[in-house]
């Protein structure tokens, strides 16, 4: 049975309210939720009918999304979902410009005030683990840059390129490559600056933060398959339906737009990077088209280590042993999972 938005959203008291403790009144933290999980795992349908059901607004946690320009590569919500349920943090920069994960942070925290301000349940929808971390937590904790450092590892990235810097990270620290959007080469670069600085890697920074009181009340919901072959056909099928939609011309019109030499982030940000080669007579579209498939799967194993890791993270199984589930089935066990769940961070 589906639960109706207004009995749910009383059962578990989503609104921000005041409580008698001790004769004080204290200000309980804001409650959300969030939809996490691996690339083509059905995380954006999931929150758009659970907005749908509960009176929400969906809040992206990917750290590309926030690109003008850059639509069917990264997946945004059509213009038909953004008019069912208003959506935040879409186009909010050029891709020339940087957006660090601070910068999102203080635009997710603001686009949360004002949802839970005007009565509605902030829903976060992502697979950006990172920056969802440090919105629930807090920007980790880590020490002072080293401008040389960082000089020289920038110097690695033009020299021989973004993959090779994100290879580095990986065989330095595995914990936070896996977080980090191999695209981003301006965190690949943080990261590596931190560990050959301290010779203590990122992730074990990340770790000290946590002991920090967390900043909202919030239940994550993680989109998982058992049988990891279904995930990967829905990778595979919707890098055939961006295709369809476009995906070589919006590569093109971006590369004819100078954006690829503007931005190392725009260039390396997967979907793109792969057609490039294509788009520069270096390989066929069969093996552009091929090696995006291959770069997608390595994509989501990554996501799939990071929010395996996470014990706020409640499972939420997208088949069993008989297949994959209906969505309405898989709708209503996240209702029972947020009625039930004190998955509370």
């Amino acid at each position: 049975m589906i639960f109706g938005a207004v009995a749910l959203w009383q059962a578990v008291g989503w609104q921000q309210r005041f409580f008698e403790k001790s004769g004080e009144t204290v200000l309980k933290k804001t409650r959300l939720i969030a939809v996490v999980g691996a690339t083509a795992s059905g995380k954006s349908a999931l929150a758009e009918a659970l907005a749908l059901r509960l009176g929400g607004e969906v809040v992206s946690c990917d750290s590309m999304q926030v690109y003008r320009g850059m639509d069917i590569g990264t997946a945004k919500p059509s213009a038909a979902e953004r008019e069912r349920v208003p959506y935040h943090l879409i186009d909010v920069v050029d891709p020339t410009v940087d957006f660090s994960m601070v910068d999102y942070v203080r635009a997710a925290d603001a686009a949360i005030a004002d949802i839970s301000a005007r009565g509605h349940l902030p829903i976060l929808c992502g697979g950006t683990g990172l920056y969802l971390d440090a919105v629930l937590r807090g920007e980790p904790a880590s020490p002072g840059g080293d401008a040389a450092l960082r000089a020289e590892l920038q110097h690695i990235a033009e020299e021989r390129g973004g993959d090779a810097l994100y290879q580095m990270l990986t065989e330095a620290d595995p914990e936070s490559a896996a977080a980090i959007h191999p695209a981003n080469v301006r965190r690949v670069i943080r990261a590596l600056e931190i560990y050959r600085a301290t010779g203590v890697p990122k992730s074990e920074w990340d770790r000290k933060s946590r002991e920090a009181p967390p900043r909202y009340e919030a239940t994550v919901l993680g989109l998982c398959y058992g049988n990891r072959e279904l995930l990967y056909r829905r990778i595979e099928e919707r890098v055939d339906a961006m295709l369809e939609a476009g995906l070589v011309a919006e590569t093109k019109r971006l590369l004819e737009a100078g954006v690829f030499a503007a931005s190392r982030t725009a260039s390396a940000a997967i979907g793109y990077k792969e057609l490039l080669p294509y788009l520069t007579g270096d390989v066929t579209l069969e093996e552009a088209v091929a090696e995006l498939k291959t770069a997608t799967r390595r994509y989501a194993k990554r996501q799939i280590t990071w929010f395996s890791a996470k014990d706020y993270v409640v499972p939420l199984p997208a088949d069993d042993e008989n297949g994959p589930l209906k969505f309405e089935q898989i709708v209503n066990n996240a209702l029972m999972l947020l009625k039930q769940s004190n998955n509370m961070l």
